[in-house]
């Protein structure tokens, strides 16, 4: 496995900031956003999308996702025309989705040319790449309260969706919430919906605080254990925290590893020498952390 297959850590840049851009792809994150939406005002919409789309004329050293304008907007149009067809390109993140017709719509209009091809099955379930010639992977942000109401519907509307998360600054306000717990049920309906449309698990949300690197580390511990696999970020010094709180300790690694001889040993439903159950479940979960415990070596 290698980074990108899980990927951890995912860095936003304004578009209309080309030098940002530059620095971001070049700070280590597993994947850069580069934002032509919330990030970028009004009157600088046009030059974001052509920088960016200069840009992406070429590969780029990391995965490069762009968060394009509202769908329902009048930029949309625009975003899709000028950056699809593009090789730097690795995927598109969908602000503000609230149904399967907004998915299906982007993903019927960046379809491949002619004798591209839409890659499924397994690969649908991979962190983030875009295959020679094939579909454009789509992240869908749920970040209204009727948005998580159709989670499923959307995490499964078409075989190009390849993520769903939160947006939680629009939905805290959208939902009123002023407590971070008020926000734990949605969270849990995320993660679920991922589950159950075969998705990777969903990536938390932003941390707003730059600078409060406590919180941010006592927050990811939270989204680990409801289940989210790796954050977004807005600021390069966030990615060391987001990758240590999600990577494996050295313990989890050693009780992985145990796990696996055991069950090369016996493939079958067994209980270990200290009383602790495996079986099919926890050998798969087991096997996760030791690929992500790779990152490590």
């Amino acid at each position: 496995m290698t980074a990108e297959s899980f990927p951890l850590t995912w860095l936003y840049a304004p578009g209309d900031r080309p030098e940002v851009v530059g620095k971001a792809l070049a700070c280590g994150a597993d994947v850069v956003l580069i934002d032509l939406e919330d990030a970028v005002p009004p009157d600088r919409k046009d030059y974001a999308r052509a920088a960016t789309a200069e840009r992406l004329t070429q590969r780029q050293p990391v995965p490069v996702h762009v968060r394009v304008n509202a769908l329902d907007g009048p930029w949309l149009e625009a975003d899709l025309k000028a950056l699809t067809a593009l090789p730097g390109l690795s995927g598109l993140r969908l602000p503000k989705v609230t149904s399967p017709a907004d998915v299906v719509r982007v993903a019927e209009r960046s379809a491949p040319a002619e004798g591209g091809t839409r890659t499924e099955g397994g690969t649908r379930a991979e962190g983030g790449t875009r295959a020679e010639g094939g579909a454009i992977p789509l992240h869908a942000l749920l970040e209204t309260a009727l948005g998580v109401e159709q989670a499923f519907a959307i995490a499964s509307a078409h075989p190009d969706v390849r993520g769903v998360s939160l947006g939680e600054t629009d939905l805290r306000a959208d939902l009123g919430v002023r407590e971070d717990a008020g926000l734990d049920w949605s969270r849990a309906r995320v993660v679920v919906a991922a589950r159950a449309a075969r998705l990777p698990p969903p990536t938390q949300s932003i941390h707003p605080d730059i600078r409060d690197l406590e919180g941010l580390a006592a927050s990811c511990a939270r989204g680990r254990a409801l289940g989210f696999l790796g954050r977004a970020a807005i600021h390069p010094r966030q990615l060391p925290v987001i990758e240590r709180a999600y990577l494996p300790t050295p313990q989890e690694i050693a009780t992985a590893e145990e796990i696996v001889r055991a069950a090369a040993r016996d493939p079958g439903a067994q209980a270990l020498p200290d009383g602790r159950f495996i079986d099919t479940a926890v050998v798969a979960g087991a096997q996760r952390t030791l690929a992500l415990a790779r990152r490590l070596s």
